[in-house]
């Protein structure tokens, strides 16, 4: 684990903020990247979520969770926190929210998984063409990017749309409110479908495509930018940041590349929290994009190539719910107590079972699709259940479904790495569970590695940071942990063949059109 004492973290220090889809967490980082031990503070919440495909939280209500995480992380430090010389937010990319001239938000905060603008998209794609879009932004035209939201927003709130003077994210509006001015940092840009990652700047051709001017989005910043001098309520809230260093959000999932220690083509993240990506970063001013996959920034140096998909983590909690495999708690039935099997018992019984031996085929959409097929409209499925098959068949297939999503991202990226190069796993889903961990190294055919790093996209935004301010000559220079290794077994990875030539079968079925 990367982390130090309070006596031995190295200064300058560093507040690392990361607010992500379910939880917004904040920790204090030295100069090498190491948690500083008990500064972690961690708040869960909840978006709203429509049956209409909507996912969105009101701003100011995300404002306040990420507001009181700094609280708490400030006083879990203690005097250590007048040392802080540098707030190093990242923020879940792509989401959208627009304010007025007064810097109100006048909608929620829409997030990546909201699908209700899927035929705006799909108009996008029959309009301006598939290959004409993904050139131009290095994104494919899908409801998780502005161009598509906007048009929505446009066709169904009229009125609220041309109330919006900008539009921006999370991260945006979070420095908006505590500053009174916004800025989008390279990498949050380069996330919306507006940006061109090959120019670093806003896309001209696309912004007029979609009918909106550059004054409607936030200036860009220079990578060594940051805004200082809070506002009188921010800085008496925390005077111990009144004369840090706050660097704009990057995005979350630019951070945690870097705080795995992935930033050459020999590594490759792979992270399953909520939702799930594998990518690799390398330091490039020009990249062609595989179609399929898309083309993000950490910064202006560094390019983030690869894939994700909307559900990861979440296919696991949803089984646990519906499923009723929740951990512990008492249940009755035909008046007897029941245990629910708590993680422990999950991962025991789950690691006895053989790969694909469950007769399911299961399509893990339920949020759409993202890579490769980037279909928003579709949706999850479950075929070859018999009244034979047990809600653990389910799980196991839904992992198994998983894990057959990314080994289709890595067959694209093949020819964008290293072939020596080593799969790094991070995120929640993938530290609590080792039998998902070593069903991702057999599905996908390659090593992989634990990464070590407790909170990989906090750690990754405080390297950033340190990096943009000198304090850092190069990315791949900080000390990058990793523990247990996941090698692959050829006889199961033969198995679950079988298993990604039904799924495919199912999705030319079901979802390609």
């Amino acid at each position: 684990m990367l982390s130090t004492s309070p006596k031995r973290a190295k200064r300058p220090l560093v507040l690392a903020l990361d607010v992500g889809t379910s939880s917004s967490r904040a920790a204090i980082y030295d100069a090498f990247g190491r948690m500083v031990e008990s500064t972690e503070s961690r708040i869960a919440y909840r978006m709203h979520r429509t049956r209409g495909g909507g996912v969105e939280i009101e701003a100011d209500e995300l404002f306040n969770v990420a507001c009181r995480n700094i609280d708490e992380t400030i006083g879990r430090a203690d005097n250590l926190a007048k040392e802080i010389r540098v707030v190093a937010p990242c923020t879940f990319w792509h989401s959208l929210v627009g304010v007025d001239r007064s810097a109100k938000a006048l909608t929620p905060v829409y997030s990546w998984n909201d699908t209700r603008s899927s035929s705006e998209a799909r108009q996008l794609a029959d309009k301006l063409g598939i290959e004409w879009i993904h050139s131009r932004t290095g994104c494919m035209p899908h409801a998780s990017y502005y161009p598509a939201r906007l048009l929505w927003l446009r066709r169904a709130k009229p009125e609220l749309y041309q109330k919006v003077a900008r539009w921006m994210s999370f991260g945006e509006y979070f420095y908006l409110k505590i500053f009174g001015r916004a800025l989008a940092s390279v990498s949050m840009a380069s996330g919306t479908g507006l940006f061109n990652p090959n120019a670093n700047d806003w896309d001209a051709e696309m912004l007029q495509r979609v009918g909106i001017e550059r004054r409607n989005l936030s200036p860009l910043a220079a990578d060594d930018e940051a805004l200082t001098g809070p506002k009188r309520q921010y800085a008496r809230r925390w005077p111990q940041l009144a004369s840090a260093a706050w660097m704009p959000a990057i995005g979350d999932g630019a951070a945690n590349q870097i705080g795995s220690g992935c930033v050459t083509r020999n590594r490759v993240a792979l992270m399953i929290g909520t939702s799930g990506a594998m990518r690799v970063c390398f330091e490039a001013a020009q990249v062609t994009v595989p179609r399929g996959l898309w083309c993000y920034r950490a910064n202006r140096r560094y390019a983030l190539l690869g894939g994700a998909l909307s559900n990861g983590g979440d296919v696991f909690e949803w089984c646990q719910r519906a499923l009723r495999l929740e951990p512990p708690k008492s249940t009755a039935r035909n008046n007897k107590a029941v245990a629910q099997p708590d993680a422990d018992v999950l991962e025991r019984q789950l690691r006895a079972m053989q790969p694909d031996s469950h007769g399911l085929t299961v399509l893990p959409f339920f949020s759409g699709e993202r890579s490769t097929g980037w279909a928003d409209y579709a949706r999850a499925a479950i075929v070859g259940i018999s009244l034979s098959t047990e809600p653990l068949d389910i799980l196991r297939a839904m992992m198994e479904s998983v894990a057959y999503r990314f080994a289709a991202i890595y067959d694209l990226l093949r020819e964008e790495i290293s072939p020596s190069s080593r799969l790094i796993a991070s995120g929640g889903a993938l530290a609590h569970s080792t039998v998902w961990t070593q069903i991702m190294a057999d599905c996908i055919g390659a090593m992989v590695i634990r990464s070590a790093a407790q909170e990989a996209s906090e750690r990754g935004a405080a390297l950033l940071a340190l990096h943009a301010l000198g304090h850092i000559k190069k990315l791949d220079e900080a000390p990058a942990a990793h523990g247990e290794l996941f090698e692959p077994d050829a006889r199961r990875h033969e198995r679950y063949k079988s298993g990604r030539t039904r799924q495919q079968i199912l999705y030319e079925q079901l979802v390609a059109r």
